[in-house]
């Protein structure tokens, strides 16, 4: 059986709140959070992914669907039918022990290391879905290698914050 690992970003463009994404990134992320409620959730048992949704998202479930299914998340988290409490384990440099501690992810997002934890231990085929977060992208290779499938909603969106990283940087370095 498959399950779903969904960052945060899927919800903050569902809800039409990311300043970049189109009219077909917020569509694709709407009509993932609406069928991923008929399949199989993991989340951490720590609740640190439910509290990131709701920094980013509303519990009253309006107005938007990421808002919509932070509420059928957060209502249904301890039902092991939709939800799967997967237990992760803090560590000092890796933030989470079942975190790879390969040196090919050492400079990987912290915050969003949770995710690949709740993938990686998972008793199901866990497969993070992502929508803009473009180091997802950059370390995509290194998460294939440590056994982590990532699937880009979005992934225009991400070639775009991509190519204005790289402008920054050259512009930063002068050049």
């Amino acid at each position: 059986m498959d399950s779903f690992v969904v960052d945060t970003n899927v919800l903050v463009v569902a809800n039409g709140k990311h300043e970049r994404a189109g009219e077909k990134d917020v569509f694709a992320c709407q009509n993932f959070l609406i069928d991923v409620q008929k399949k199989q959730i993991s989340i951490d048992s720590l609740g640190l992914i439910i509290d990131e949704y709701l920094k980013h998202s509303s519990l009253s479930g309006q107005p938007g669907l990421g808002d919509a299914f932070i509420k059928w998340i957060f209502n249904n988290q301890w039902n092991d039918s939709i939800c799967e409490q997967v237990k992760i384990t803090a560590h000092p440099e890796r933030e989470f022990e079942e975190f790879p501690g390969t040196e090919n992810l050492k400079d990987f997002d912290r915050s969003d290391r949770k995710f690949a934890a709740v993938a990686i231990s998972s008793k199901f085929n866990a497969v993070i879905y992502n929508a803009t977060d473009s180091d997802w992208w950059d370390f995509r290779d290194a998460f294939e290698r440590a056994g982590i499938k990532i699937n880009f909603l979005c992934p225009a969106l991400i070639k775009r914050a991509r190519a204005r990283r790289r402008t920054a940087s050259a512009a930063d370095r002068g050049l």
